[in-house]
């Protein structure tokens, strides 16, 4: 038995998608009717991470995990005690690129770093997926380029060698189905190190109309985060992209197609295939 959580967002809506049909699979949500893209047979089931009690019951005869949590809280502690007495053997964990760099100091990357501790700990099998940043962070610019034909954003001219999220959840898909992946640490960017500025452009020739980038000062990007953030997370996501326009975020590296045996996903194919969030063609 395979076990999903985070079955509702980024990444693990795209891994229910991809399990082999013929696999047992049991989804964990907080609210199971958000759940879409599971295979007919999939079980989805009422779980929480702040309820123990819930986990007992969700982890009952699993084998394999797929773990994602939220930053800044104490989920992952309290679910890899239930999973290692559960008799769980592997454990494939979602975390982040930023916390193999020395630098980063941020609020999320040090709790990333201790979960990841308290994973190679605990006892069970364990993989580490540390993608760089989703491109599909920027479907938050889709609400400007729909009203203004603006994109907003902090350090236009910052790279990043942000990652397809479909081919993250891939490789999860791999690392929770085949031999091979346990005690591995699979870093994911994508084909290239891209900037705001040059993502605003290929949204603009994707869109076939112009598209005008404007550079967020610290301030206007911190009361623009804080509406949708609590303050400490604001601070780490603004600490993060200072790191980037230092250049910390803008190596690319192979795993994705070593793993894959295919190219990694570009940001210009991941727009492409997303393109009606962000608006109609020419007008």
């Amino acid at each position: 038995m395979i076990l999903v959580t985070g079955a509702t967002g980024t990444i693990g809506r795209e891994v229910v998608r991809r399990i082999p049909a013929d696999l047992a699979v049991r989804i964990m949500a907080r609210d199971p009717g958000r759940v879409t893209g599971a295979g007919a047979a999939a079980e989805i089931v009422h779980g929480d991470f702040s309820d123990p009690g819930s986990l007992a019951g969700v982890l009952r005869g699993v084998g394999t995990v797929f773990l994602v949590t939220n930053p800044g809280g104490d989920d992952d502690a309290g679910f890899i005690r239930a999973a290692r007495s559960a008799g769980v053997r592997h454990v494939v964990k979602l975390s982040a690129a930023a916390v193999a760099d020395s630098r980063a100091e941020d609020l999320i990357t040090q709790w990333q770093r201790r979960n990841e501790e308290l994973l190679r700990g605990s006892g069970m099998e364990w993989t580490l997926l540390r993608p760089r940043a989703f491109m599909s962070n920027t479907l938050s610019w889709a609400g400007s380029i729909r009203s203004d034909d603006v994109v907003r954003a902090l350090h236009g001219a910052s790279s990043n060698a942000c990652v397809d999220p479909r081919d993250v959840a891939e490789v999860a898909v791999r690392a929770l189905t085949e031999d091979g992946h346990a005690g591995r640490i699979h870093t994911l960017t994508g084909p290239e190190a891209v900037s705001a500025v040059e993502q605003t452009a290929q949204l603009a020739e994707l869109l076939r109309r112009p598209l005008r980038f404007e550079e967020l000062s610290p301030e206007r990007a911190r009361a623009a985060l804080g509406a949708r953030y609590p303050a400490d997370i604001v601070e780490a996501l603004l600490e993060s992209a200072e790191r980037g326009r230092e250049g910390a975020k803008a190596t690319v590296d192979g795993t994705v197609t070593a793993l894959l045996g295919r190219p990694a996903g570009t940001f210009r194919g991941w727009a492409g295939d997303h393109l009606g969030a962000f608006g109609n063609g020419d007008r």
